[in-house]
């Protein structure tokens, strides 16, 4: 299977693009801008080579500072040649409008350059730290001990985690290794082949104990055979694992790590109808004649593809319908016919009529309160795929096969959901939304904000960081952007650092309702500063929530944390990111005096404690156990 990034569009003169993003006089913002739709198309690891090599030159002295991009410090420490890999990661970060600076070990040199402080590694300092060890290294560095091997790597981990504090990714083997037994190999225990199936096995126990994330080249191999990935021949001449016709696919995998650590993983599927997850035109075939179901390879496709879009919800994926038909008929499959598998109340928002598609998202993203760039669009019509990327270039919009039956496969090959946790929250998401649904239609019946908020019964109960909690928690901080003060990132190490800071305040919060549990839905944390003021470091709160006084109900329970520490002022930090306009104005609405604001847009804020009057909400507050309560 030939490597690609076939979920992405062809491009019809993408050389002659890329001559003109180095030519042209444009600015800054809108050379970054063409770099990113370069990277978006389904381009081969020679064309990645070319945009990065753009990418550098253009941005020589680093990224300036009218573009609202964070680079990533990235870390690639391994035990065979790592250089070819690089472009392709730099160029999956473009993908996704992030800018990536790579360090790369000296070869072999990956513990000597953990231990040492005075490395170039520990000079650069990086943020996510990728160990990346061959196959060959990995059986003879240990002889072949499984045990010896994971203790080593466990070591190489909480090295850098204690040094930098950063994420850690860590690679799994590649079976690079010929059968010496044959269809029963595993029957022979001194067989390089069964090692590397059965660390890479022990391997996930011991990064989900660690608090490591895997970058499983293994499984990708699987997908698209070894050979596409490793040669023998060239692993001996040059000592490259990874073959440089995977290197794009390899970078993109690693990316989408980094990505989902720092929540721009998307949050939901949206459906087109019509031969997409059936075959045949609803308005004009009629429930009888759409092709779904037991009797057809097609409608045997299109059943698979709705058990798989049923699974992405069980585990947190927001699922709509975005589609040209009327409403009645686009309903009807959903609750009339017996082979469908999604029904209406999969579905957290329901767009069927007549407008044109971009705004119909739109719709969609403001009804869901999430975000436009959180939004996978599928629909089989290449017209309004095109439509779509044109207007609206934050939504991804997979290049769909002709064949049903690899809808899924392309879609999970586009890695749009990577997550890297999993958590009751996720399980429940679905349900959540459909809460929200009868909380909106609860709201037409009543005549004021004040009845309707009175009339939900809701209850916030919080309670600071716990062990229980912490997965939720750092979910949270790393996924939320829109309400988020300063969107400031946390691994699970540095938050349960921060459990056991006694400077430290923190909270999870949960709210209740007459209509359901919406989970932990509110982060706070506030740190001692010098001078004896409580810092707010991070305030953070799902978009499902607002416009419910849960902010003015969190500000209350920091005045009295601040109270029982005896601080006399809280001070608050706006940080603009481009995705947090929202909270902008926050400090001011809840009464903080502004004190001063920077010229990259940084503002800062302060409440004095003593004068601060509690403010009244129709939320019923209470401390509980923990989160798992």
């Amino acid at each position: 299977m030939k490597i690609e990034l076939a979920w992405l569009p062809e491009s019809q003169g993408w050389d002659d693009a890329l001559e003109g993003v180095r030519d042209n006089n444009n600015s800054d913002i809108e050379k970054w801008n063409a770099l990113v739709s370069l990277a978006n198309f389904n381009i081969n690891f020679i064309q990645t080579g070319k945009l990065d090599r753009s990418a550098q030159r253009i941005f020589s002295d680093g990224l300036p500072g009218t573009l609202e991009v964070k680079s990533i410090r990235l870390a690639l420490l391994g035990s065979s040649t790592l250089r070819h890999l690089v472009p392709g990661i730099r160029v999956a970060g473009l993908r996704r409008g992030m800018w990536i600076e790579v360090y790369e070990a000296e070869y072999g040199q990956y513990r000597q350059e953990l231990i040492d402080p005075d490395s170039e590694l520990h000079t650069f300092h990086p943020d996510c730290v990728c160990i990346a060890l061959d196959a060959y290294h990995l059986a003879e560095a240990s002889d072949l001990d499984i045990k010896l091997t994971l203790a080593m790597l466990r070591e190489c981990w909480r090295m850098a985690k204690q040094a930098f504090g950063c994420t850690v990714i860590q690679q799994t083997a590649l079976p690079v290794f010929p059968d010496l037994m044959g269809n029963n190999e595993h029957r022979l225990p001194d067989s390089p082949k069964t090692f590397v199936c059965q660390f890479n096995i022990a391997l996930e126990a011991a990064a989900d104990q660690e608090e490591v994330h895997l970058l499983a080249v293994d499984q990708h191999a699987a997908v698209h055979g070894i050979q596409e990935w490793h040669d023998a021949a060239l692993w001996h001449r040059a000592k490259h694992e990874i073959h440089p016709r995977a290197s794009h696919l390899y970078g993109d995998q690693l990316v989408r790590i980094l990505a989902a650590q720092r929540g721009r993983s998307y949050k939901c599927l949206v459906l087109d109808l019509d031969n997409t997850i059936w075959g045949g035109v609803i308005g004009d075939d009629g429930l009888q004649n759409i092709v779904l179901g037991h009797g057809s390879a097609a409608g045997e496709a299109y059943v698979a593809f709705q058990r798989y879009v049923q699974r992405l919800s069980k585990r947190g994926i927001i699922l709509a319908v975005c589609t040209k038909n009327d409403e009645d008929s686009a309903l009807s499959p959903f609750e009339k016919h017996p082979e469908m598998v999604l029904r209406r109340n999969d579905i957290a928002c329901f767009v069927a009529n007549w407008q044109d598609k971009a705004l119909n998202l739109r719709h969609i993203a403001k009804a869901l309160n999430i975000g436009i760039d959180s939004l996978v669009f599928v629909d089989d019509n290449p017209f309004e795929r095109n439509l779509v990327r044109r207007e609206l270039p934050q939504v991804a919009v997979p290049e769909l096969p002709q064949d049903p039956a690899l809808y899924a496969a392309c879609i999970s090959e586009a890695g749009y959901f990577e997550g890297l946790s999993f958590t009751d929250e996720d399980r429940d998401r679905s349900f959540q939304y459909q809460a929200k649904a009868h909380r909106e239609s609860f709201l037409q019946t009543t005549t004021d904000m004040a009845g309707y908020l009175e009339g939900l019964k809701m209850e916030l109960s919080w309670t600071p960081f716990d062990q229980v909690g912490l997965r939720r928690i750092v979910q949270l901080i790393n996924k939320t952007n829109q309400f988020n003060l300063t969107t400031r990132r946390y691994t699970e190490a540095q938050v349960a650092a921060l459990m056991e800071d006694r400077k430290v305040l923190t909270y999870q919060m949960r709210l209740k309702d007459r209509f359901g549990d919406n989970g932990i839905i509110a982060i706070l944390i506030a740190k001692l500063n010098a001078e004896g003021e409580l810092v707010v470091d991070t305030w953070l709160m799902s978009c499902r929530v607002l416009g419910r006084q849960v902010e003015e109900s969190s500000l209350n329970l920091l005045v009295e944390g601040a109270k029982s520490l005896g601080v006399p002022r809280i001070i608050g930090e706006f940080v603009p990111t481009g995705r947090n306009k929202m909270v902008e104005a926050l400090y001011r609405n809840l009464g903080f005096c502004h004190l001063n604001t920077a010229t990259d847009g940084r503002s800062t804020w302060s409440l004095d404690v003593k004068l601060y009057l509690a403010k009244e909400t129709k939320i019923r507050v209470l401390e509980f156990a923990g989160a798992g309560s």
